[in-house]
Parts: structure tokens; C-alpha cells; sequence
């Protein structure tokens, strides 16, 4: 892996990112929210998960998964498909 991976496990996340982002790292922190977004680099497509980490019940951060997307990945519409 090029960058990130099992490296950045316990890393501080303000380390990884420039701003603006440090600035929607601390809003995200701050209030516990949940921030979903794609995103291109290098032509290769991302989704990026950001959630607040619970542990035991007690709210330890902010977990951040980054998940590459294939080009052309088949879309199954589940509503439509309950519909027969």
C-alpha cells in the first residue's frame, strides 16, 4: 500500500491531513458527527468514512476509513428489486 494503511493506526489524524481539513476534523470532534464523501486522486476513486469511535460506551475520537472504488461496480437497487 502506497500510503496510509495499518501504519496509521493510533496516529493523530491532524498529522495526515492539511487544512481545511484539520478545521472539519475539529468540527467533526467536537460535535461527534458523521462525514461521507468521495472523493479522486491519482485516478483512482475513494469513499471516505469519518465517525466518531466508541469504546465501552465512552467516546474515544474519530475513525476515518478510506475505501477505494472500482470504476464500474454493479448498483443493486434492493427497493426496487423487493418489489416483485
Amino acid at each position: 500500500m502506497e500510503e496510509g494503511g495499518e501504519r496509521l493506526i493510533g496516529k493523530k489524524i491532524f498529522d495526515c491531513h492539511p487544512e481545511p481539513a484539520r478545521a472539519k476534523f475539529r468540527k467533526l470532534l467536537r460535535r461527534r458527527l458523521t462525514n461521507v464523501y468521495t472523493v479522486e486522486k491519482r485516478g483512482k476513486r475513494k469513499l471516505i468514512y469519518q465517525a466518531p469511535w466508541y469504546k465501552a460506551g465512552k467516546y474515544r475520537g474519530l475513525v476515518e476509513l478510506s475505501l477505494e472504488i472500482p470504476r464500474h461496480i454493479p448498483n443493486f437497487n434492493r427497493d426496487r428489486q423487493n418489489r416483485r
